[in-house]
């Protein structure tokens, strides 16, 4: 039996709820299989900083090396700056390990209601490719005159050829090994950034030329973002700079009806590190310990974790026992317009696994 080490970090807020969720489901999913999980819990986040001044200790990065897989609930609290809390533990954690393909599905379940009034389950079916090391969240720049009236913050992004190349052929691969609409659109605004983002449109092109059978558009990002109200069902795989990705994907995790159904990978494609999945809603402190938080998105998290880890079977069970709890309706937390409790949810998809 093959057992793997998965690296479990609550972190903040609701996080510290649906991690344990979505254990249950791995145990679940585990017993089904012959495979076995070892969890290694790590208490990092905002309790670490207001003890020891940081969001995790000086070692962590040598603590999650020898991990097959890393699953974070999330980070932020309201008594820290976001800045802090996101360049203490996730940016260094993606940049470490070379985590440089962000991949967020876009998925209208049957049973779930999109605010587009149009949209119908298994209507929007796309896949959002984030740029996660470099671009504008390289955290180069500086101030001068610190705190001064005439103070200056420098920031800079930061676009590499290679960086640019090896995520847009990955977007080019995950088209093909979808085998749905085959297409794929790469999101810029190089009408206004004539240096990086110019880079990343030659690139878009050339590396398209060697996946002829691919279908391509190229947008602006504020005509994205109009599309993807206007036409959703029209796209596959959506490839962009990390500032710009981080906001479609927010806009996309709202049209298929809820941020609490919004799950992701930080991949490293090449498999030298390991790989970590998080739910995209981050610490919701105003619903944080009410017991109500949707375990979904960290569920569907950990099903792109056992897909990653080649557990494929495992995978598709948890997503059908999902997206068999959806379509029936009748348990859900309340961002779905549901009262049920959070583990009402989870017991309601352990239940489908059975």
């Amino acid at each position: 039996m093959k057992t793997y080490t998965i690296a479990m970090i609550p972190g903040d807020g609701v996080g510290r709820e649906v991690i344990p969720q979505a254990r249950r489901v791995l145990e679940r999913a585990a017993q089904k299989q012959e495979i076995a999980f070892a969890f290694q819990d790590f208490e990092w986040g905002a309790e670490h900083y207001f003890r020891w001044g940081r969001m995790m200790p000086a070692g962590a990065i040598d603590l999650l090396q020898p991990c097959d897989a890393i699953l974070l609930g999330a980070v932020g609290h309201p008594d820290i700056p976001d800045h802090i809390t996101l360049n203490g533990l996730l940016l260094p954690i993606r940049r470490a390990f070379d985590q440089f393909a962000n991949v967020r599905p876009a998925y209208l379940y049957p049973g779930v209601v999109s605010p587009l009034a149009k949209a119908k389950g298994g209507e929007i079916d796309f896949v959002v490719v984030r740029e996660n090391t470099e671009g504008e969240y390289a955290q180069v720049g500086g101030f001068v005159y610190h705190r001064q009236p005439e103070e200056v913050a420098i920031q800079t992004s930061v676009f590499t050829r290679r960086g640019v190349d090896r995520i847009v052929r990955f977007a080019f691969e995950l088209a093909v090994s979808r085998n749905k609409k085959k297409r794929v659109a790469s999101i810029t605004k190089s009408n206004a950034q004539g240096f990086s983002m110019v880079l990343w449109d030659r690139t878009f092109r050339e590396v398209a030329e060697e996946f002829p059978d691919v279908e391509t558009e190229s947008l602006l990002v504020d005509a994205a973002a109009m599309n993807f109200v206007r036409r959703p069902e029209t796209f596959d795989v959506v490839v962009g700079s990390n500032l710009f990705c981080d906001i479609l994907s927010d806009l996309s995790a709202a049209i298929i009806g809820s941020m609490g159904l919004a799950a992701s990978a930080n991949l490293d494609p090449l498999r030298r590190f390991p790989s970590m999945f998080e739910p995209v809603h981050g610490s919701a402190p105003d619903i944080a310990g009410k017991g109500i938080v949707n375990p979904l998105a960290a569920i569907l998290s950990a099903a792109m974790m056992l897909d990653h880890l080649e557990i494929g079977a495992a995978a598709r069970e948890v997503e059908a026992a999902v997206a068999a709890v959806l379509a029936e309706g009748k348990v859900r937390t309340p961002d779905l317009g549901g009262s049920s409790a959070t583990e009402e949810v989870t017991a309601a998809v352990l239940e489908k696994l059975a």
